[in-house]
């Protein structure tokens, strides 16, 4: 295969833990709203806001609420932490070949990265950017294009399932990430790590355990 030329990186569950924050955010703001937290929460991972609002509260309007939440979400970056091995990797990869592709805000996603230190991608893309969040490919297609770098070009870096089919229908090849998640199977992923401290890039090539995947 030819090898990468851009690298696509989820945001929460893979280079960053911000669980606690967004359960504490999403807690908040349902008892507000008048829902019920506990049949939120298992619901708010790996899509975007208001798409889980849509789909949770069809009787709220999703925007209006999405707002709020949003609010809430950006002011909310206590005990944010990056995952083992996230600076250092991103950091050792050509300047302007990687950015973020996340189901989060960008005011949300950008707070998140400004709390752990790694740099804010100039071409991320954001869930406001798409009309099709994952697991349509529409997110890695548009990151690839905004990279200038044909999809199957890419590798992509995902820690949920509907991350997975995402990046894998743009095209992408898949790492998985699954320390946020034991005991997870990702059936459609070309590796499975648990952090990218397990990951090295070396002359051009992504290599896991010694292995190049390209």
């Amino acid at each position: 295969m030819n090898r990468p030329l851009a690298f696509l990186f989820d945001l929460d569950g893979t280079l960053i833990d911000s669980l606690p924050a967004v359960e504490r955010s999403w807690a908040r703001y349902a008892a507000g709203a008048g829902l019920d937290p506990a049949e939120i929460l298992p619901h708010i991972h790996g899509r975007r806001s208001l798409d889980t609002l849509r789909l949770l509260a069809p009787h709220l309007d999703a925007e209006v609420e999405n707002m709020k939440l949003r609010k809430i979400e950006t002011a909310d970056t206590a005990g944010v932490r990056a995952l083992a091995g996230s600076r250092s990797f991103t950091a050792s990869l050509p300047q302007g070949s990687w950015t973020v592709v996340t189901s989060g805000t960008s005011d949300v996603a950008q707070a998140r990265l400004r709390a752990v230190g790694i740099p804010i991608p100039a071409l991320a893309v954001y869930g406001e950017d798409v009309e099709n969040g994952k697991p349509h490919p529409e997110p890695f297609l548009l990151a690839a294009a905004r990279l200038r770098v044909p999809a199957d070009r890419c590798v992509a870096f995902e820690d949920t399932l509907a991350g997975v089919q995402s990046a894998k229908a743009a095209g992408c090849r898949v790492v998985a990430i699954s320390e946020m998640h034991p005991g997870q199977e990702y059936p459609e992923a070309d590796a499975v790590i648990k952090n990218l401290s397990e990951a090295v890039y070396i002359d051009g090539q992504i290599v896991i355990r010694g292995v190049p995947i390209n």
